[in-house]
């Protein structure tokens, strides 16, 4: 018999239990406890990584209901690997929404940010890093910290990106570049350390001069676009007169080269016409002069309003001219 103590209203109360039924309970405890550590479910965004002693054992086991040695065999960690995850650098998001609030900037996030540009200037640099979990087991086996890890990493490789251009890059059109080639070092790296991480994007949140130069950068700012926008109006006052100026030449051109074409094929008629005529006079001397009077006299007698007819053996012509051009009569 074993001396069992439990709780009544009256107050403890000893209670003499046997031996055999003492250890059936316990016994049934137990098994109901390694019962319950057979079996686990997986959800949907997740897979099952199990440990048999502390080693990988098995395959990541897909959503749904698995069993496994009971507790203290097999030990199964759940990896969320349809999780997009975010790490920010020089700032915090409280909370995101419609209007997202982020956490007040603090020494630590000034220096996370602050950075050395190429030119030797100083910028605040902020962005986030998106990814996910394409090996589970190399995420869990091959690195110790990885979150940690790929924080130290993506900071590294920023600083190095931003230190190879100049501020005014940084600050303008090198943006995308940073992007794309920050992502692109940051994936090469954690492959070869055999993370399981698959970066997803990297987003420069905001570049921005500290604050102790802002104004001038400002000013700067609002020259280069003001040069931008003046060399944009040349170039459009360009686009306009430049064209229309050589549509001009060429049509000054072409009708130049068209007059010319005409004063050359009307010299070459007239020219084959007076060859024509010349070998016509050449073969009838006198038929070929009466032919020219006659259609020279053709084309003068009908403009002459006033035509007088003599003979040719008059002596005088006076009391025949009419010295009254209009024909008027006293």
């Amino acid at each position: 018999m074993a001396g069992v103590t439990i709780q009544t209203p009256d107050g403890p109360k000893t209670v003499q239990v046997p031996w055999k039924t003492l250890t059936t309970v316990i016994v049934v405890i137990v098994a109901l406890l390694l019962l319950n550590s057979t079996y686990y479910s997986v959800e949907a965004n997740e897979v099952g990584i199990v440990q048999r002693f502390g080693r990988y054992a098995a395959p990541p086991r897909l959503p749904g209901l698995h069993f496994k040695w009971p507790w203290g065999i097999e030990k199964v960690t759940k990896v969320p690997v349809s999780l997009v995850r975010k790490q920010e650098f020089g700032f915090r998001t409280l909370e995101a929404g419609v209007q997202t609030r982020y956490a007040a900037k603090t020494r630590e996030l000034s220096e996370e940010s602050l950075m050395l540009s190429g030119d030797l200037n100083c910028a605040e640099v902020e962005w986030a890093v998106q990814y996910t979990i394409k090996d589970p087991a190399s995420l869990l086996f091959n690195v110790r910290a990885p979150e940690t890890t790929l924080r130290d990493m993506s900071e590294s490789i920023m600083r190095e990106v931003v230190g190879e251009r100049s501020v005014t890059e940084v600050l303008t059109s090198g943006r995308q570049e940073i992007n794309i080639e920050v992502k692109a070092k940051l994936q090469e790296t954690l492959d070869s350390y055999g993370a399981g991480i698959n970066v997803t994007q990297v987003i420069l949140q905001g570049v921005n001069p500290p604050d102790m130069v802002k104004a001038s950068f400002n000013e700067v700012n609002q020259a280069q676009q003001e040069m931008d926008r003046t060399i944009n109006q040349a170039y459009q006052a360009y686009n306009q007169l430049i064209p229309k100026a050589k549509g001009d030449a060429e049509k000054m051109v072409s009708e130049a080269e068209g007059y010319a074409m005409e004063r050359v094929n009307r010299s070459q008629g007239d020219v084959a016409r007076f060859n024509s005529i010349l070998e016509e006079y050449n073969k009838a001397k006198q038929i070929t002069r009466w032919r020219l009077y006659l259609e020279t006299m053709s084309e003068i007698l009908p403009s002459i309003k006033s035509k007088t007819i003599i003979d040719s053996e008059i002596k005088s012509v006076l009391p025949l001219l009419d010295l009254d051009p209009e024909g008027r009569k006293r």
